[in-house]
């Protein structure tokens, strides 16, 4: 066994100096977590600028607009009646807000005041959600002289003045805001509302997976060349060279999920000590299953492109049908068929852990697994590896 290690340290070696291999083994998955961090990563999941054309500027015009203003992920931009109807006639905006003159007078009166939407066709669908929120700012405001007209009304000949009634008014509603009647509470299910919570598991699994085709390739290229003959011509057993590269494929893929994980820890400060140490023991035993397959790959194929095609197939079949990136309905097709993908237990055991705040116990299931898949696949790729081709 000290020889198997002397292989998987040398292999080791080659790969922290293959520059190529470094890129896509380390790089690219780093890449492909900034990339996604920086589409879908903010806390809004809606973001939009309302065109707004102020021809009133009364003062519950710019209550409006700053109401508008205040919602999350909307930002406002004020342009004039010739600059918001020459922009929608070359489709730079798809949709624009008209506040029309009077219109602060018509409210101060107790008089309905109307606002007016511009759009090109039918505004597109971010135009469509941002005219249903500007619609909703607008019906609190109208909520707010309902209720005031309501409450003047019912006081008239009372000798309140008009002034202290707005005051109290406000006031009310002010702290009906703050505490309302009805609170609405938010339950996720099938998935996280974090976003590296949802999307590192996805981002690990599959770029461990996409090393199988580089670990396959280069035990295919060996055996074709002589190499592993060659290293048999030593007092290197059979066992000793398949565990060895085994290891190594192990080795490669811990060193990928653990600058991935590490990196997680120091931007997101999303672990704790233990939690850090559960996922790296799913990590290790992801990896081992992984490796097996590679190795089962490595062992069928007698050609390098073969052994590429195979494992890039089998690698996607696991990202596609695995929960990598979406969340999958428990008992649909689906479900049923990506529980032969090796991604769904491992994206399974890493969302316990780092969504649920589970320990290593939450995840035995998907441990047992992975382990199994370790184990078979290992014994049936070393039945079937060959270091000479046509050798039996």
């Amino acid at each position: 066994m000290k020889r198997a290690l002397f292989i998987t340290l040398n292999e080791v070696k080659l790969y922290l100096q293959d520059k190529g291999d470094l890129a896509f083994g380390l790089l690219l998955p780093i890449l492909t977590l900034a990339l996604m961090f920086g589409a879908f990563g903010s806390d809004t999941l809606f973001k939009s600028t309302a065109n707004i054309v102020n021809e009133d500027n009364g003062a519950y015009s710019q209550q409006l607009i700053q109401k508008i203003n205040d919602v999350d992920g909307i930002s406002v931009s004020l342009i004039s009646a010739d600059d918001a109807n020459a922009k929608l006639d070359k489709s730079d905006i798809l949709i624009a807000l008209f506040i029309p003159s009077g219109f602060s007078d018509n409210l101060t009166a107790g008089q309905p005041a109307q606002l007016t939407f511009k759009q090109r066709g039918n505004g597109g669908q971010e135009g469509q959600i941002l005219a249903s929120i500007i619609r909703g700012v607008a019906g609190d405001i109208n909520q707010q002289f309902t209720v005031l007209n309501g409450v003047k009304t019912a006081l008239a000949g009372k000798g309140i003045a008009d002034s202290n009634i707005q005051i109290v008014v406000q006031s009310v509603l002010a702290e009906q805001s703050q505490q309302p009647a009805i609170d609405v509470k938010e339950e996720i299910t099938g998935g996280s509302s974090q976003f590296i919570n949802q999307y590192l598991p996805g981002i690990i699994t599959m770029y461990v997976l996409f090393s199988l085709s580089l670990s396959a390739m280069t035990i295919v290229e060996e055996r074709r060349r002589g190499t592993l003959e060659r290293l048999l011509t030593t007092r290197l057993s059979i066992n000793e060279l398949f565990f060895g590269k085994y290891l190594a494929t192990i080795a490669r893929g811990f060193i990928q999920t653990l600058i991935l994980l590490l990196l997680s820890y120091a931007v997101f400060q999303m672990f704790t000590p233990l939690s850090f140490l559960a996922c790296l023991v799913v990590s290790i035993v992801f990896t081992a299953a992984a490796a097996a397959i590679g190795m089962i790959i490595a062992s069928v194929s007698r050609t390098q492109s073969a052994a590429n095609w195979i494992a890039i197939v089998v690698t996607m079949f696991m990202v596609m049908i695995g929960g990598t990136f979406f969340a999958v309905s428990e008992g649909s097709a689906l479900a049923t068929i990506g529980k032969f993908s090796l991604n769904t237990y491992a994206n399974k055991a890493y969302g316990v852990i780092i969504a649920q705040n589970g320990s290593l116990g939450d995840a035995w299931p998907q441990l047992a697994v992975m382990a199994g898949v370790a184990v078979v696949g290992l014994i049936i790729s070393r039945l079937i590896f060959r270091a000479v081709p046509g050798s039996k």
